[in-house]
């Protein structure tokens, strides 16, 4: 079964409820070599349906000392696949990491993190 970590919306209830159909069992754990950062939201819509004007994020910073804190959650392949329809329209991608708690999960990151300078050099 995978694991998804989630520092953000995929923690909350109503989300979970929306995205999965139920609510996700799930342990505290954090994901070091990254530090919270934002996103900011462009469509009018979402602002308004959210009540927030950015999405949190990570970014890779590669310190020892950086860690996120989080839950991550057991979920089935069709949770994760729901995962990521709920996290594409928001331009995040899904990355493959190593929790301090040793456990390997998924997590997402903003594409444009994802692909910039900073994460291109610690790869």
């Amino acid at each position: 079964m995978p694991l998804l970590f989630s520092y953000g919306t995929l923690q909350q209830d109503d989300v979970q409820l929306s995205a999965f159909g139920r609510l996700l069992q799930g342990s505290e754990d954090e994901l070091p070599g990254f530090e919270l950062s934002s996103v900011p939201i462009e469509d009018p819509q979402v602002i308004a349906r959210l009540g927030l004007t950015h999405h949190a994020s990570v970014t890779f910073s590669g310190r020892s000392d950086s860690r996120v804190q989080g839950t991550v959650f057991d979920v089935t392949d069709d949770e994760l696949d729901a995962a990521d329809r709920f996290e594409r329209p928001f331009n995040y991608e899904r990355i493959h990491v190593t929790l301090a708690s040793e456990k390997q999960a998924w997590v997402y990151v903003s594409g444009d993190a994802y692909h910039g300078d900073s994460w291109r050099a610690s790869r």
